[in-house]
């Protein structure tokens, strides 16, 4: 008799979800298969033992692409501290420390045992999104990598990079996508549409389509915390308040749900011991609290910082007193 995850499977692969999924892999772009390596991850196996789970994930190609990403920005580092001031260089070794915490933190949810628990359980997967989107994501910002990695290169490449990046259209993609607004829906689409069950379920069933819901996840939160960053005001502070309030109404409908979204879940989370719908609600606490408390409290430091700002500009542009 067939178990109901492989009854699941084979309606996953013949109905609507292998088409939705097949549109999907048409439209990946150049740039959703860099970031696939970094995004990489486990998927459910059901015959696979609970200690395989726990297990480290030593992907090579993973692997790779963090290396490689590691030995450019350090590279590329060494160059510009070379021809900083000391100033700039205090500047950029912070930039230093928020690169390697990101870096630290892309391999804990890529590699480490919890790439292999999120197949198993759901929450231990909510656990691993907010890891990138929320923590990782802000730090990779800060530690500006584009132009870091530039410098890694040879001259004659960089002045080819530069080239590329002037491409009228690449710059008129590049500026919808890091406007504000733009960054915004992206990162509320990439959230809202993977957390659809029959998206989700699939993403557990196929490896492919679980690299681009990571790369989705963590491309988009890129660009979000890019924007918040560059326009540290009004703008951002309405972001991160109505990203908060989206994503935590997210979270309480998977608390609060009757039933289970992601049936898959049922025997994973069993042979580890847990209820699937008690997994679900942890996994929707994660998203709702902590990941609402990490929004707010970045708000919070904004706006602080931003009214201090505005105080200064008053007190330097206000006459002196006779």
């Amino acid at each position: 008799m067939q178990t109901p995850v492989f009854v699941l499977r084979r309606r996953l692969l013949h109905g609507a979800t292998r088409r939705v999924a097949y549109a999907v892999r048409l439209t990946m772009s150049g740039a959703a298969l860099t970031l696939s390596g970094i995004a990489c991850a486990h998927v459910i196996d059901p015959s696979a033992s609970p200690a395989a789970w726990l297990q480290w994930s030593l992907d090579p190609f993973v692997l790779c692409v963090l290396a490689i990403g590691l030995v450019l920005y350090a590279l590329g580092y060494r160059q510009l501290r070379s021809r900083s001031h000391a100033r700039s260089r205090v500047q950029r070794e912070r930039q230093g420390m928020a690169f390697a915490g990101g870096w630290v933190l892309l391999l804990i949810a890529l590699v480490s045992p919890l790439d292999g628990l999120g197949a198993a359980l759901f929450s231990a997967h909510m656990v691993q999104h907010e890891l990138l989107m929320i923590v990782a994501a802000p730090l990779l910002v800060l530690g500006r990598p584009l132009g870091i990695w530039v410098w890694a290169l040879p001259s004659s490449w960089r002045k080819s990079v530069g080239g590329v990046v002037r491409w009228p259209p690449l710059r008129a993609v590049w500026k919808g996508a890091t406007a504000p607004a733009g960054a915004w829906l992206l990162h509320a689409a990439a959230l809202w549409l993977w957390h659809i069950p029959v998206l989700f379920q699939s993403a557990l069933l196929h490896p492919w389509v679980h690299t681009l819901q990571h790369t989705s996840f963590l491309g988009s939160a890129l660009l979000f915390w890019w924007t918040i960053f560059r326009h540290p005001g009004g703008a951002a502070m309405l972001s991160l308040f109505t990203t908060m309030v989206h994503t935590g109404a997210l979270g309480a409908l998977l608390t609060l749900a009757p039933g289970l979204w992601y049936p898959l879940y049922v025997e994973s989370s069993a042979a580890l011991g847990f209820d699937a719908l008690q997994d679900q609600q942890m996994g929707g606490l994660v998203m709702w609290v902590p990941g609402g408390i990490a929004y707010l409290a970045s708000a919070l430091v904004i706006a602080a910082r931003w009214l201090d700002d505005r105080r200064s500009a008053a007190a330097l542009s206000a006459p002196e007193a006779p």
